[in-house]
C-alpha cells in the first residue's frame, strides 16, 4: 500500500476488503485476514508514505529512475510512482499487488501519471490505482446518508455551499484548509470528526450505491480496479501481470 496518511490507508483497505468479500464466494470477514495482508515494504510498516518514497529510493541505491514514459514526459506523480514500484520490486519478498492511493487535488494529470508508471514496465505484481477526486473525504461523503440528527447540518452546509455536498462532492475543490468548499471542512461539519461515523459511511453503504454515486470522485474507478486486478490475485485466478 502506497498512500499519504493512515486515514487514506484505512479508507482504501476497508473498501477493497468489501469488494474482495463480495466477489469471492469462499471468502468472508472471518477468513479475510488469512488470505491477505495490507502492509508497506515490510510487515512492520502499515504503508509506504508518498513523501518518503524519494528518500527510501536513495537509501536503496535506486538509480536512473528519471526520463520519459514511452515517448512522453512524465505527468505529475509518474516519477514518484515509478520509484515506489521499484522499491517493492527490491523488497525481500515481492508483493502480489501494490495499491497506489492518491488525492488528485483537482489535477486530473495525477491519475495519468500513476497510469504512466503502471504501464512503464512489466511489473511482477498487479498495480491497483485509486485516485480520490479531489480528496479522500469525498469518498466518505459519497456514502453519507443523513440521520435525523444530521439533517440540519446537511441543510445548512448545502445552503452555505450552494450545492449538495454529497451528490456534488467533486465540487469540493479548495486547496486551502478551512476554505468554503474544502472537503475536510465539509466532512467535519457533517460528522464532527467522528472516525467511526466515517467508517460507517464506507462500511455500511451498499457497494452498488457507492459504485453508482462515486463516478465523479474517482471511487467507482477504484472499486472497478479492485475487481479487475485484485480479486483475481486473492482468488487465485490472476493471469501473469
Amino acid at each position: 500500500m502506497v498512500c499519504e496518511a493512515p486515514a487514506d490507508r484505512e479508507t482504501a483497505c476497508l473498501l477493497a476488503d468489501r469488494v474482495l468479500v463480495g466477489a469471492i464466494d469462499w471468502l468472508d470477514d472471518g477468513t479475510l485476514d488469512t488470505q491477505r495482508r495490507w502492509q508497506g515494504r515490510t510487515p512492520n510498516e502499515s504503508f509506504l508514505r508518498w513523501a518518503s518514497v524519494r528518500s527510501e529510493a536513495d537509501k536503496a541505491g535506486l538509480k536512473g529512475l528519471f526520463g520519459h514514459f514511452g515517448s512522453k514526459p512524465g505527468e505529475p506523480d509518474a516519477l514518484v510512482a515509478r520509484r515506489a514500484l521499484m522499491l517493492f520490486m527490491k523488497a525481500d519478498k515481492a508483493p502480489d499487488a501494490v495499491v497506489l492511493i492518491r488525492d488528485s487535488d483537482a489535477d486530473p494529470r495525477r491519475r495519468l501519471g500513476l497510469e504512466q508508471a503502471r504501464d512503464d514496465g512489466r511489473w511482477p505484481f498487479q498495480v491497483v490505482i485509486g485516485v480520490a477526486e479531489p480528496k479522500r473525504e469525498c469518498w466518505v461523503l459519497t456514502g453519507f446518508e443523513a440521520r435525523a440528527h444530521e439533517e440540519k447540518a446537511l441543510d445548512e452546509l448545502e445552503q452555505r455551499l450552494s450545492f449538495h455536498p454529497v451528490r456534488d462532492a467533486h465540487r469540493l475543490t479548495a486547496s486551502e484548509h478551512g476554505a468554503k468548499n474544502d472537503a475536510k471542512r465539509a466532512l467535519k461539519e457533517l460528522m464532527s470528526e467522528d472516525p467511526e461515523r466515517e467508517r460507517e459511511c464506507l462500511r455500511d453503504t451498499p457497494l452498488a450505491s457507492l459504485q453508482a454515486q462515486g463516478s465523479k470522485v474517482g471511487l467507482s474507478k477504484f472499486l472497478e480496479e479492485v475487481r479487475q486486478r485484485l480479486v483475481p490475485v486473492v482468488s487465485g485466478t490472476s493471469p501473469a501481470p
